[in-house]
């Protein structure tokens, strides 16, 4: 009889312009379906998905209303977003603001990014969510809560690789480290580097 042994996927792991998503890693993560704004089926890790409607179900009681835009991409439909935004905006930005595939944090799961819906309309246009900074201030102080981080914060680009994104939340399963690291202004990969 042969024995299976569960492996528990690690909340913290670092995918970056420099780490590589483990090898191993869609053999263990547990994807469940979700819709986003326009309905469409995702995936998301099961626990940052129960983390993710209960932050909504708190920010619903403010008044504000958050929405999936994506979460889970396959190494394919990243690579297929790497070509349409080179497209349309150019190469600097896609360097800027698009991974490499296999490099990343959405083929976790447990990288989503989020859109507004204001009086009713979808705000998910990158330009457009960067004037709603009031709302995104509020979010943001709201994400540690359930264990979520903002994941490229203003002034990082140098340590994250990537510009300011107020709609890419991070979840890393643990409130108590993401407090310690939104709190005191940090990244994932500066939290690691001085644990």
């Amino acid at each position: 009889m042969e024995v299976i042994t569960i492996v528990d996927i690690d909340y913290l792991v670092l995918v970056n312009k420099n780490n590589k998503l483990p090898d191993n890693w869609e053999d263990i993560v547990e994807l469940e379906s979700a819709k986003d704004a326009w309905k469409e089926e995702i995936k998301v890790e099961k626990e940052a998905l129960k983390k993710y409607y209960e932050l909504k179900k708190e920010l619903k009681k403010e008044d504000i209303n958050i929405e999936l835009d994506s979460a889970y991409r396959s190494v394919d439909e990243q690579k297929k977003i790497w070509k349409a935004y080179e497209e349309e905006y150019g190469i600097d930005y896609v360097k800027k603001y698009v991974a490499v595939p296999e490099y990343s944090e959405h083929h976790t799961g447990l990288a989503i990014d989020v859109c507004l819906k204001i009086d009713g309309k979808l705000v998910f246009e990158n330009y457009e969510m960067m004037n709603e900074k009031k709302i995104f201030s509020k979010i943001h102080k709201k994400l540690a809560n359930y264990g979520f981080i903002l994941r490229y914060p203003h002034n990082k680009e140098k340590i994250t690789g990537y510009g300011y994104e107020p709609w890419h939340f991070r979840y890393i399963g643990d409130s108590k480290i993401a407090h310690a690291i939104m709190d005191n202004n940090l990244t994932l990969e500066e939290y690691k580097m001085n644990k």
